[in-house]
């Protein structure tokens, strides 16, 4: 059974900072881009950050630009979300997700495998 599983997530303050990590399961990720999203309550599902197969090229939305990072660990096929800085925007369930091929793209459509999603919630 092919699995993406996230944790991390929790409450922090604004200013604050968390982990999150998806670990994957059932296959090999590794020539996979990976992406994190995420989706506030009454919001749609969106594009957060993204590493293409090989973790040498990462893109950011501009929300978030400067404050994520986005890495990967091919040999414990896990990839990663530090998020700095966090603002009360930042609040919602995030998701890892794999795409089809080794870039990805900020589209969900390119995606084929998702975690279940892990809460984060920023206090102000």
């Amino acid at each position: 059974q092919v699995q993406l599983v996230e944790s991390g997530g929790g409450l922090v303050q604004a200013g604050g900072s968390l982990t999150l990590s998806c670990a994957g399961s059932g296959r090999t990720f590794s020539n996979n881009a990976m992406g994190w999203f995420r989706q506030a309550p009454g919001k749609e599902r969106e594009f957060v950050a993204r590493v293409t197969w090989n973790g040498g090229r990462t893109v950011y939305a501009d929300s978030v630009k400067g404050r994520f990072t986005i890495s990967r660990d091919n040999a414990k096929n896990t990839v990663y979300l530090q998020m700095n800085s966090l603002k009360s925007e930042d609040t919602a369930v995030y998701y890892c997700a794999a795409a089809q091929g080794y870039s990805g793209s900020d589209s969900k459509r390119d995606y084929v495998y998702w975690g279940q999603g892990t809460q984060v919630t920023v206090s102000s």
